[in-house]
Order: C-alpha cells, then sequence, then structure tokens
C-alpha cells in the first residue's frame, strides 16, 4: 500500500464507540415502560474516592451550568467583593423572578454598567410560571431576564475594576476568563479538555464527571474566607437567588443542611454534602424531566432521607388532566 492510501485508509477508521451507558431513568405510562433516559452518575465517599460510578465518569462533559460556582469564584479572585444574595446571584441560574431582575439592575447601577454591556442573548423568564406573568404583563426579553445575567453582570464588574476590556470580556484568551479557567481545573483536580460556547455566550469548560464532583467536594470543604468558601456560603444562605423560588436547588439547599447544590442545561447536576461526600451526573439526552427522579435516586443511596428528596424525585405523567404515570429512576 502507497503512504497516501495508507494515510487515507487510516483517516477513515472511526474512533472506538463507547459503551451505551446505562439507563439512568424509564418513562412509564399505564404502566408501559415507553421511553428510557441514559447517563452516567458518578458519587464521591467522604474521602473523596469513588464509592458508586454508573456509565463512564471519565470521559469530558460540558456541565454547563453546573460550572457556575467556579465562575463566581473567579470574580471574586479578579478582585470583586460580592457576597451574600449578589454572589450567590453571579452563580445562579436564576428564574427571572422579579426579584431576581431587581438585582440585576441593582448591581449594574451600583458598578456604573449599563445593560447593553451585557452580552447574553435578551431572554423570557427561565421559570414557565413567571413566564406567563411576565409575558401577560407585556414585557419582552430582555438580557437582564435571561437567567445568566447575574454572572454576565458579576464579570462585567470585574472587568471594569481591573480595567479589562469590557467587550471581549467573553472571549476565552480574556484574562478574567483564563482565571476562571485556572480555577475550574483546581478544583476539579484535572486539566481542561475542550472549551466551548455555552446558551449564554460564556466560555464553556469540558471536565469528567469525577472532576465535577471533587469541585463541588472541594468548595464544601473549602476553608474559611478563600473564594470558593465564600461562594458555598452565598448560595447555601440564599438559595433562591442561585435558582428560584420553585426550583429543586433551591428547596435542597434550604431543607438539607449544608447542601451546596447546581444544575446545568441537558440534565446535569451536582451536589455535595459538608461531610465531603458528593455526586455529579448527566442525562445523555439532556431531558431534564429525568433530572429530579435520578438526583433523587441518588441522594437515597447516599443515605439523605428528607421530605424534599422524596419532593424532588416525583415526576408525574399526565393522561387526559389525569395522572396515568410517572419517570422513575432505574438504578
Amino acid at each position: 500500500m502507497s503512504a497516501s492510501a495508507a494515510k487515507s485508509a487510516s483517516a477513515s477508521v472511526s474512533p472506538p464507540i463507547s459503551p451505551v451507558p446505562p439507563v439512568l431513568a424509564e418513562v412509564v405510562r399505564s404502566g408501559f415502560v415507553e421511553g428510557r433516559h441514559r447517563g452516567s452518575l458518578v458519587v464521591l465517599d467522604a474521602d473523596g474516592d469513588v464509592e458508586l460510578a454508573l456509565g463512564d465518569v471519565t470521559v469530558p462533559v460540558f456541565p454547563r451550568s453546573s460550572n457556575k460556582p467556579m465562575q463566581a469564584a473567579g470574580v471574586l479572585r479578579a478582585g470583586l467583593d460580592l457576597a451574600g444574595e449578589r454572589l450567590a446571584l453571579a452563580a445562579a441560574s436564576h428564574s427571572g423572578e422579579p426579584f431576581h431582575r431587581d438585582l440585576v439592575h441593582k448591581m449594574l447601577d451600583e458598578y456604573g454598567l449599563d445593560e447593553e454591556l451585557l452580552q447574553c442573548p435578551p431572554d423570557l423568564p427561565l421559570d414557565a410560571e413567571e413566564r406567563e406573568t411576565y409575558l401577560a404583563s407585556g414585557e419582552v426579553r430582555s438580557r437582564v431576564t435571561m437567567n445568566c445575567s447575574g454572572k454576565h453582570t458579576a464579570m462585567l464588574a470585574a472587568c471594569a475594576l481591573r480595567e479589562w476590556p469590557l467587550d471581549s470580556y467573553l472571549d476565552p484568551a480574556h484574562p478574567l476568563q483564563q482565571l476562571i479557567h485556572r480555577g475550574v481545573e483546581e478544583a476539579a483536580g484535572e486539566l481542561v479538555t475542550a472549551v466551548g460556547t455555552d446558551g449564554c455566550g460564556a466560555p464553556l469548560l469540558a471536565i469528567t464527571l469525577t472532576g465535577l464532583a471533587r469541585a463541588y467536594r472541594s468548595f464544601a470543604l473549602a476553608a474559611p474566607d478563600t473564594p470558593e468558601h465564600r461562594v458555598a456560603t452565598a448560595m447555601r444562605a440564599h438559595p433562591e437567588y442561585v435558582a428560584g423560588t420553585r426550583r429543586p436547588d433551591t428547596w435542597l439547599m434550604r431543607e438539607v443542611p449544608g447542601a451546596l447544590s447546581k444544575m446545568g442545561a441537558e440534565a446535569v447536576q451536582a451536589l455535595a454534602l459538608p461531610d465531603g461526600r458528593a455526586l455529579a451526573f448527566k442525562v445523555e439526552d439532556g431531558g431534564l424531566r429525568s433530572l429530579g427522579p435520578v438526583l433523587a435516586r441518588a441522594l437515597n443511596l447516599m443515605g439523605i432521607d428528607s421530605s424534599v428528596v422524596e419532593r424532588i424525585g416525583r415526576a408525574p405523567l399526565m393522561g387526559g388532566a389525569e395522572e396515568v404515570g410517572e419517570i422513575r429512576a432505574a438504578f
């Protein structure tokens, strides 16, 4: 075979196909399993060792908004002095409720920033109930209403403080994004293997599920006065600013003492407990409807016995306005 033919043959070989992930949740209607959600999940014990691994938890994933605590720690490292609700909002995928929008506007005013500087796209409230109210009042899509606007406001404020460029604050090569990149790697204990673009336009850093769980564990156990401890404290104290009044992350951080919890788009979830135990999972098809049942089952396996876990795990299926089935965990 000639060298050119060999090169062509080599280029046409497909990479090895990863094993099919296990079923994490089943969709059951009228007693019939009509669908399945596959994915991967890891649980770390209090010492940080892998206690349970379903699927391949060593391949990179995009954690999506589960990376936000690390991004919030990055703006603190840049010198921005945030605390309380403001720091919680910097780590948020907020629901777009009035108190979220009001605080974003206040933060913009406090740092002398204009809403038009935000480079997150205009959007409607993330929460379905709030979205109906918002539209009924005649409101339209806005950058402030977009669920990542708190993070973007904090990023802009940090850049203004350091006199870094504002127009390119989302460029992966920007000083702030480089600072965040290093922080993600330190928290995860591994290198970022890919950089993409998140739904809000910010750089999206790929790490493994095991690395994501390690990162949350590091925040839960962080020493006082570190950026990680400050972010974890703010999120736990003000969970409604991290999510919203009708969101599982809020319920968990309110009702499970010391829990640090953050979901991400495409059905990613990470959580850590104050004793160092942590979990992270991703549902392969991105089906958010499966997130609650999978999370509740994982918490049950970790010994978390709370009414909020049962509440999060309920995912009924409706038929003719009647409950005819459910989405249930399958592990």
